[in-house]
């Protein structure tokens, strides 16, 4: 299909396709940014307030920051000369492609076929969304991700988790290279009752004078069979035929087999086990290997001086990413390093190396940086 016209409101109407949305609209308020979802697909809305249920309001926001319109339908065909984006870390093309236009750009999905329309006047997905549910995910969170970088958040490839003990909160982040297990040790700090569920993926620090903010996004834990086996909180997750099948796996197959499962924290570890964010103080940078004969070390390290550690923290904020004047993320800009050396002054920084042990990690944080 060709874009006649090549503006916002035009190819928001071609991926919409006249299709009529549902009455119902579900209205997030995350961290006092509100976002209304609307759908031509009841049973897809319903899916948006079950993943997103601690973040749901009870009534539509009449004054939502921003509205989101995701469209069921077969996959669709632009006739439109896409651009392949490049993976930051790796310099391979990703699962991306986009196309730029004056004030928006359309990504598409290589793999499966879904496109979405960023821009500051519409904002739509459309495709098999229901088969594809996880971009639908992540499209909504990174319309939240956008507004937390406009407003002075430098993006972490990391995890965190906030303890809360009598008066007293503080985060610890957890960055790993990857395959590291940043979200496996999170899910098993999460077992203690006076811990709490910030993020899972995608760390936000926001700098102050004397502090440093960390901020999460509702983006729930996915975990492969090997984070599950060995966290008896989640192993309901997978049947019990399943989980006979892998715990017969060597031990390196079971942690590189790429199944993914999403965790439902409030479901699994109960009401209450999640916040939006805290201040910081402690930041672990997961080094350690499967291989590795020696104990588990956690040494504090000046993040200047360890370049290669700081690349397990930075991340690309995407194709996705809209400047606040409009303009957007491109290819292969490079890191701002300085940035990350300055959002960092206020906390102390850890490398953990030795051979991997979640369990001995964990007593290990609560004692030396949680206590």
């Amino acid at each position: 299909m060709s874009l006649p016209e090549k503006n916002p409101e035009a190819i928001a109407e071609i991926l919409i396709n006249n299709e009529k949305l549902s009455d119902e609209i579900i209205s997030l308020d995350i961290n006092k940014f509100s976002i209304n979802i609307r759908s031509n697909s009841s049973e897809l809305l319903d899916w948006c307030r079950h993943y997103f249920s601690y973040v749901v309001q009870a009534n539509e926001i009449d004054t939502a920051n921003i509205e989101i319109v995701v469209i069921e339908r077969q996959p669709l065909v632009l006739d439109i000369e896409f651009q392949p984006w490049i993976r930051h870390d790796t310099n391979k093309t990703s699962k991306d492609a986009i196309y730029d236009l004056p004030g928006a750009r359309i990504i598409k999905k290589v793999r499966t076929g879904m496109i979405f329309l960023q821009s500051r006047s519409h904002i739509v997905a459309a495709g098999e969304c229901l088969k594809y549910k996880n971009q639908i995910i992540n499209f909504i969170n990174s319309q939240y991700m956008n507004y937390i970088q406009n407003h002075h958040g430098v993006i972490c490839h990391a995890a965190g988790l906030l303890v809360k003990d009598h008066e007293k909160e503080q985060v610890l982040g957890m960055a790993g290279f990857s395959g590291g297990g940043k979200s496996t040790l999170m899910l098993h700090m999460l077992n203690q009752p006076n811990s709490r569920f910030l993020s899972n993926d995608r760390l936000f620090l926001i700098k102050s004078d004397h502090s440093t903010t960390a901020v999460g996004i509702p983006k729930l834990p996915r975990v492969n069979p090997g984070t599950i086996l060995h966290n008896p909180k989640l192993q309901e997750l997978i049947s019990e035929e399943r989980r006979h099948e892998l715990f017969q796996l060597p031990q390196k197959e079971l942690w590189n087999l790429e199944e993914k499962f999403d965790v439902i924290v409030d479901e699994v570890y109960g009401p209450d086990k999640i916040q939006y964010q805290g201040d910081i103080k402690h930041f672990i940078v997961l080094n350690w290997s499967h291989d590795s004969k020696d104990k588990i070390k956690l040494e504090k390290i000046n993040l200047s001086q360890r370049k290669d550690l700081l690349a397990a923290i930075m991340k690309s904020s995407g194709p996705f990413y809209q400047y606040e004047n409009g303009d957007f993320y491109q290819n292969l800009t490079p890191f701002d390093e300085q940035s990350y050396l300055d959002v960092f002054a206020n906390i102390n920084v850890y490398e953990v190396s030795g051979q991997i042990d979640f369990q001995a990690l964990s007593q290990l944080c609560f004692q030396e940086l949680l206590s």
